[in-house]
């Protein structure tokens, strides 16, 4: 009998400790989703919105009061926490020039370009 008490206690930490690795290794496994946004237009980028695949929504204006001067660069992180690695990109421009670029994986990528 107390060999099978022992059995199973030791059976339980083994388990615990194989929880606790899983668990704590979750976050450092956890993908970089941060995106250097180049213009390499000739035209200021004065909103940008990011928003993932799962929703019909833009989100808001990540950029906010800033802007992205012809030339510039911003490294963006995208995650909002969901998960998702696939997002759309929205781009609107000084001149009123709108760009979408829909399924950027910003698990895979570490930049993004608009060019003319």
């Amino acid at each position: 009998m107390n060999k099978a008490i022992h059995a199973a206690r030791a059976a339980a930490v083994v388990a615990l400790i194989g929880l606790f690795i899983v668990v704590t290794a979750a976050p450092s496994q956890a993908e970089d989703r941060r995106v250097r946004i180049i213009n390499e237009t000739s035209v200021t980028l004065v909103e940008f919105y990011a928003s993932n695949v799962g929703t019909n929504d833009w989100e808001e204006d990540i950029l906010g009061y800033d802007v992205l001067s012809s030339g510039d660069n911003v490294i963006i992180n995208i995650d909002d926490g969901t998960g998702y690695c696939l997002y759309d990109f929205k781009g609107v421009f000084a001149d009123g020039d709108v760009i979408v670029d829909e399924r950027i994986d910003v698990c895979e990528v570490s930049s993004h370009r608009y060019y003319e």
